[in-house]
């Protein structure tokens, strides 16, 4: 029988302490449920609201698009757009030039829903910066879309 293999303890603090990846993982978690409820009343969560939003455009977007923004694939944005499809939210539609193209549009109900999120969603946004401090909000984010 060999000898299991020990990490000190030490290094369990220094990943708690240190990780980056933990560390950006739980402020998602957090600020993904204070989106979620603050979104709640409208029967939408932050994932389809920045879904939503992004399809917000001069042009209906394609998958492709989309996928890049939301750091998604298409297999998991296909899943996620269904509900809000069937809640007659947005219309998914074969290009007119390329027939292998699916591009996708908000139908009047879901630019309806958009604005009464907008409101919830700018009121959240400033008790988060607020939580952050002055000029951190600006210097977080500047500092994830680098890492992304």
């Amino acid at each position: 029988m060999s000898k299991p293999v020990v990490i000190p303890f030490e290094t369990t603090l220094l990943v708690r302490d240190t990780c980056l990846c933990l560390h950006v993982q739980r402020a998602a978690r957090m600020l993904a449920r204070k989106f979620d409820e603050a979104l709640r009343p409208l029967d939408l969560t932050n994932g389809q609201f920045s879904l939503l939003m992004s399809l917000n455009r001069p042009e209906p977007p394609g998958m492709g698009p989309v996928a890049l923004l939301l750091a998604m694939d298409r297999t998991t944005l296909t899943a996620a757009l269904k509900p809000l499809e069937k809640r007659g939210l947005l219309e998914i539609a074969v290009d007119r030039d390329d027939r292998r193209l699916r591009r996708m549009r908000l139908t009047p109900a879901g630019h309806v829903l958009l604005a009464k999120a907008v409101p919830i969603w700018r009121e959240t946004h400033a008790a988060v910066d607020d939580m952050l401090g002055e000029g951190r909000p600006s210097r977080l984010r500047n500092d994830l879309m680098a890492l992304a």
